[in-house]
C-alpha cells in the first residue's frame, strides 16, 4: 500500500508541482490585486478629503471677503457722505422755503389776490420735493452739524446762492455720491478678493510643505518653529506681511474715492447737467443717462473698457508705500536720529530676490491691471447699477410694480406691461430723493442689497477661485533661506531633501479649476502658467457683451 502510493505520488509529481505552483502564483496575484484596491481607495478618498478641505478653506475665504467689505465699507462711506453736503444743501432750501412762505404769508393779508394769480408749479412743485427729500432721505450727522454751524457763523461771508444754484448742486450731489459709493463698493470688494485670495493660497500651500515635512505617521514631539528660515514662513504664515498687505486697502478708502469721485462727477456733470429737477423723466431716459454716465467713466467700446486702468485708485504708487504703511499704523516714523526703515523691495547687488510683500504687491497690481479684472468689473457694476435703477427707483420713484417671478405671467401681459412702463414719468426730483436714500443703503445697508446682487455674480466667484488656485510658482520662497525647497513650474514642490514631489497645483488645484468650487459652469481643467491664460479658458464660449453689455 505504501509503495502503490509511492509510485503514484512519483508518477504525479510534476502535476502537484504545477498545481501547487498555480496555486501560489494565484494567491500572490490576488494579493497584489487586493493591494492595488486598497491603494487605490486610499488615493481615492485622500483625494477626496483634500477636495473637500480645499473646497471647504475657497468658500470659507469668500465668506471672510464679504465680512471684510462689510466692515471696512462704511470708513469710505462716511468719506464720501461728508465730501457731498446733500444733507445740507436740502436744509438750505428749506430755509429758504420757509422765508418764503414767511413772505407770501404776510403779503397774502394785504393782497390775497396776487397771491392766487401767481403760478402754483413753483411753489408747490417745490414743496412736494423738498417733503419727498425730507421724509425719504437720510440726514448725516456731521453734514447737519455742519450747515447748523454755517448758518450761524458762515452765514455772513458765503455768498447765498439762489434756489436755481441749489437746486442744481442738489441734483448733481446726490447723483454723483450714489454712483461713487457703487464704484467704490465693487472696487473694494475685487480688491478683497484678490488679496485675500492671494494669502488663502499662500496659507494653503504652507499647509501643503508643512504636511510634507511632517508626515503623519511620525508621532513625535515637536515644538513650535517660528524661525525666519523656516518653511511654513517662507510659503504665507509670516502674519506680519499678511497684515501690512492687508493695510494697502487704506489708499482705496482714504484716497482713490477721491479720484473715482472726480471722474463721477465730471461724467455727471455732463449728463445730467442740462435736467431740470422739476421736469418729468421716464424710467428708459433715466437708464440711458447712467448708461452714458458710465461709458464716460468705464469707456464707451468693449476694447476702452478692456484696456481700462483702475490700478491708480485701489493701491498707491511705489513711492507712497511706505506713506501708506505709517498712516495705517503699521509703520512707525522713525526718529531724527534714527536711519528710515528699508524699502519694500530690500534689492540689493547680493539679493536681488523681493521680499513677500513685494510680490504680494506686485502679483496684485498685475491682476487689477488685467483684463479679466476689468471684465469682472464691469459684471459687479451691471448687478449694483440694475439694483439701483431697475429695481429701486424703477418701484419706488416710478411706482411700477415689479413682475412676480413665482407666478408665471402671459406673454401679452409681459409685453403690455413693458410698454407701460416706458412710458410711466416722474420728477426729476423724486428720482434725486430715491437716490439720497439709497446712497446710504448702498453704504450701510443691513443686509447690503448690492453686495448680495455682486456675490450673486457667477464670474466674481470664477475670478476668485482663478486667483487661489494659479501661480503657485510665485510662492516660491526666496533663494537666500534656508529651505532645499522650490515650486516648479507645473504646480507641483519638489523637496530635494526627500526626493519627493509634493502635488500642490495639479490635483488639489485642478478641484478649483474645474469648476466644482463655482458651480460647474466654465471648464478651468488645465495646469497652465500664467493667470490670463487660465481666465480665457474661462471665458472661451462665452460671446462679446458688446456695447449693450452695461444694463444701467
Amino acid at each position: 500500500m505504501i509503495s502503490t502510493t509511492r509510485r503514484w505520488l512519483r508518477r504525479n509529481r510534476a502535476n502537484f508541482a504545477i498545481g501547487i505552483g498555480v496555486l501560489g502564483v494565484g494567491y500572490v496575484a490576488s494579493q497584489y490585486v487586493l493591494s492595488k484596491i486598497t491603494e487605490a481607495r486610499e488615493r481615492m478618498s485622500n483625494d477626496r478629503i483634500a477636495k473637500d478641505n480645499l473646497r471647504r478653506r475657497f468658500q470659507q475665504n469668500q465668506e471672510d471677503c464679504t465680512f471684510t467689505v462689510l466692515a471696512l465699507l462704511p470708513t469710505a462711506t462716511e468719506n464720501i457722505l461728508e465730501a457731498s453736503p446733500v444733507e445740507s444743501i436740502t436744509h438750505e432750501l428749506q430755509q429758504k422755503k420757509a422765508e418764503r412762505l414767511s413772505k407770501s404769508k404776510g403779503s397774502s393779508e394785504i393782497a390775497p389776490s396776487q397771491q392766487s394769480s401767481g403760478p402754483p408749479s413753483v411753489t408747490d412743485d417745490d414743496g412736494r420735493s423738498l417733503a419727498s427729500f425730507q421724509s425719504e432721505s437720510y440726514v448725516h450727522a456731521s453734514q447737519m452739524e455742519g450747515s447748523s454751524m454755517g448758518n450761524g457763523e458762515a452765514g455772513a461771508e458765503r455768498p447765498r446762492k439762489s434756489k436755481a444754484q441749489l437746486w442744481n448742486e442738489l441734483k448733481i450731489n446726490s447723483i454723483t455720491r450714489s454712483f461713487a459709493l457703487i464704484y467704490t463698493l465693487c472696487l473694494l470688494t475685487l480688491l478683497t478678493r484678490v488679496q485675500l485670495n492671494l494669502l488663502g493660497r499662500r496659507n494653503y500651500l504652507s499647509s501643503v510643505v508643512s504636511l510634507a515635512s511632517h508626515p503623519t505617521h511620525e508621532s513625535t514631539i515637536s515644538l513650535e518653529n517660528h524661525d525666519d528660515d523656516s518653511v511654513e514662513q517662507s510659503y504665507g504664515n509670516d502674519l506680519e506681511t499678511n497684515r501690512r498687505f492687508l493695510t494697502f486697502s487704506w489708499w482705496l478708502l482714504h484716497r482713490g474715492w477721491r479720484e473715482i469721485m472726480k471722474k463721477v462727477e465730471t461724467a455727471v456733470n455732463e449728463s445730467f447737467g442740462p435736467l431740470n429737477p422739476r421736469e418729468e423723466i421716464t424710467l428708459e431716459k433715466l437708464s440711458d443717462l447712467t448708461l452714458e454716465v458710465r461709458k464716460k467713466i468705464e469707456g464707451a467700446t468693449e476694447e476702452e473698457r478692456r484696456t481700462s486702468k483702475w490700478l491708480l485708485y485701489i493701491l498707491p504708487p511705489r513711492e507712497e508705500e511706505d506713506f501708506v504703511l505709517r498712516e495705517s499704523g503699521m509703520a512707525t516714523s522713525p526718529p531724527p536720529t534714527e536711519q528710515p526703515s528699508p524699502p519694500l523691495t530690500n534689492a540689493t547687488p547680493t539679493s536681488p530676490s523681493p521680499t513677500p510683500l513685494r510680490r504680494l504687491l506686485d502679483e496684485t497690481s498685475d491682476l487689477i491691471d488685467s483684463p479679466p479684472f476689468t471684465h469682472v468689473l464691469t459684471k459687479l457694476l451691471d448687478a449694483c447699477f440694475s439694483v439701483l435703477v431697475d429695481q429701486k427707483l424703477a418701484t419706488q420713484a416710478f411706482k411700477i410694480t415689479p413682475s412676480p417671478t413665482a407666478e408665471p405671467t402671459p406673454r401679452i401681459q409681459e409685453i403690455l406691461s413693458g410698454s407701460d412702463t416706458n412710458g410711466t414719468k416722474t420728477k426729476v426730483a423724486n428720482v434725486l430723493a430715491v437716490m439720497t436714500r439709497q446712497a446710504h443703503s448702498i453704504g450701510n445697508g443691513v443686509p447690503n442689497e448690492y453686495l448680495q446682487a455682486m456675490e450673486g455674480v457667477r464670474d466674481l466667484e470664477g475670478f476668485a477661485a482663478i486667483v487661489y488656485s494659479s501661480n503657485f510658482e510665485f510662492e516660491a520662497p526666496s533663494s537666500g533661506g534656508g529651505s532645499s525647497s522650490a515650486v516648479t513650474e507645473g504646480g507641483s514642490r519638489k523637496d530635494s531633501g526627500r526626493g519627493e514631489e509634493v502635488k500642490t497645483g495639479e490635483t488639489e488645484s485642478e478641484e478649483v479649476k474645474s469648476g466644482e468650487i463655482v458651480g460647474g459652469e466654465g471648464s478651468l481643467v488645465g495646469t497652465e502658467s500664467g493667470f490670463e491664460s487660465v481666465w480665457g479658458k474661462v471665458t472661451e464660449g462665452e460671446g462679446k457683451a458688446g456695447d449693450g453689455a452695461m444694463t444701467g
